[in-house]
């Protein structure tokens, strides 16, 4: 049998899991405390908010297996909005995609890793720190494909076992624990309903945000009907465990008032359980443990705009690949606008404009389940979306939830309060959408002027 000259190695169900891991274990986890404990110090209070993320992660991991396995095809929303919906709200999801969904977590992770670094090594600049992590890893990804996937299951197993530590130690060596026992008392159900609950949660879902990872790569994945579901639920299961417990030890290790309203909060709590020479010791290696999202991220990211460029004629240029199967033009493109992300260095504004845009797509993607089962019932379905149709039910109301209050905070901040002159979150969200639109009909236009191939319709 001849083989297509750009048939890659494939991934099985560990190097998979270790992608989505990856991506969900990062920048989230390792800043996010400091910024929720602005809203709420309230111990109960945080627990809840990362379990609730966890279960919003499971909820749409369970149904992106269904659909991964029905249409397996790497993209992602992408490739499912695209059938499911329209070519349009598909090309809308994977510019968003290239643009925000892995160019901003790629720069947010930098951004956080020379943080983190520079904390250590006060000589190293963090934004120049943060470039030059950014292009030796992107470099590694543009030059082979089983290269990638290798370091990719080597930090991904490093992370676990570091973070495992991580959580015994705080719970085990601290020699006086925070007294976290009003936390009963004080807690009220009605704080869940709260719109400061429901901002939080939009940080807490950031922090998840990577569970659909395997479905960017389902063209590398060897059976991915059958691996893409596993690896989904796996790994959903696996991270929601280890957030809950390390912000448990983290909480009960680390004053409050020392980690609120800070980044590196990890490096923070690493000093009051270690010592601060041991403590600097293990900032340095979550430092480290950054370097497995954003070598994920800068892996996935570009197999969205890989299939973007197959469908569309003004980006085919993006569906190049190296004689090694790398979409080396795509990896490069995703390079330059994380490359700018980094310079603006605005972690806050970027960290909310990633979560509602992704958070809306996803919605979408998970919605889809329903009129899928509809428009192709006959469809082979290898894995059904367990619990059906609740499952599907809680992802879109807590997600609608959340993404209500968060542009409600954006239009409060500008018109109410007057902290900020524009409604920053909200226009770069929806500028991402209508830029989309625009370059879907202007490749019509081009293709229908010049009669080029384009295939705009879906494929189910």
């Amino acid at each position: 049998m001849i083989k297509n000259k750009y048939e890659t190695y494939k991934f099985g169900l560990v190097t998979a899991s270790a992608f989505v891991i990856a991506n969900m274990i990062g920048t989230g986890v390792f800043t996010s405390l400091g910024y929720l404990l602005v809203g709420t110090t309230n111990f109960i209070s945080i627990l809840l908010l990362w379990l609730f993320g966890g279960i919003i992660a499971l909820c749409g991991a369970l149904v992106y297996g269904e659909l991964g396995a029905t249409m397996p095809r790497s993209g992602g929303e992408y490739h499912y909005l695209r059938e499911i919906y329209h070519p349009l709200l598909g090309f809308m999801s994977g510019w968003a995609s290239l643009i925000v969904g892995f160019a901003a977590p790629v720069a947010l992770a930098c951004m956080a890793f020379s943080t983190y670094l520079h904390k250590v090594f006060p000589v190293l600049p963090p934004t120049i720190t943060a470039l030059v992590v950014l292009t030796i890893i992107t470099a590694i990804h543009a030059y082979d494909v089983r290269a990638g996937g290798a370091i990719q299951r080597y930090f991904t197993f490093f992370k676990i076992l570091v973070i495992i530590v991580l959580i015994i130690c705080g719970f085990c060596l601290p020699e006086q624990y925070q007294d976290v026992s009003a936390a009963a008392s004080d807690f009220s159900f009605d704080e869940i309903f709260s719109a400061g609950f429901a901002v939080s949660l939009i940080w807490v879902y950031y922090s998840y945000s990577g569970w659909n990872a395997s479905a960017y790569m389902a063209n590398e994945i060897r059976n991915p009907q059958r691996t893409i579901p596993r690896s989904l639920f796996i790994s959903t299961i696996i991270v929601m465990i280890l957030y809950v417990l390390l912000n448990a030890a983290l909480m009960l290790s680390t004053p409050v008032e020392a980690m609120q309203g800070q980044l590196e909060v990890a490096l923070i709590a690493a000093q009051h359980i270690f010592g601060e020479k041991m403590g600097n010791m293990m900032g340095l290696i979550i430092a480290l443990l950054l370097l497995s999202s954003i070598s994920s991220m800068a892996f996935l990211g570009p197999r969205v705009s890989q299939v973007m460029g197959e469908d569309t004629y003004i980006l085919r240029q993006l569906s190049r690949r190296s004689k090694k199967g790398t979409p080396y033009i795509a990896i490069w493109v995703q390079f330059i606008i994380s490359f700018l992300l980094i310079i603006t260095d605005s972690f806050i504004l970027v960290t909310k404009y990633t979560g509602i845009t992704l958070s809306f797509f996803a919605m979408l993607t998970v919605a889809g389940v329903f009129i899928h089962r509809k428009r192709f019932p006959d469809a082979k379905r290898p894995y059904k979306t367990w619990g059906y149709p609740a499952t599907p039910c809680i992802f879109i109301a807590l997600i609608l939830w959340s993404i209500v209050y968060l542009v409600y905070e954006d239009y409060k901040d500008t018109f109410i309060e007057n902290t900020q002159q524009v409604m920053w979150m909200s226009c770069m969200s929806i500028f991402t959408l209508l830029t989309g639109a625009g370059v879907y009909y202007l490749n019509k236009i081009i293709v229908k002027g010049g009669k080029k191939g384009s295939r705009e319709e879906p494929l189910s």
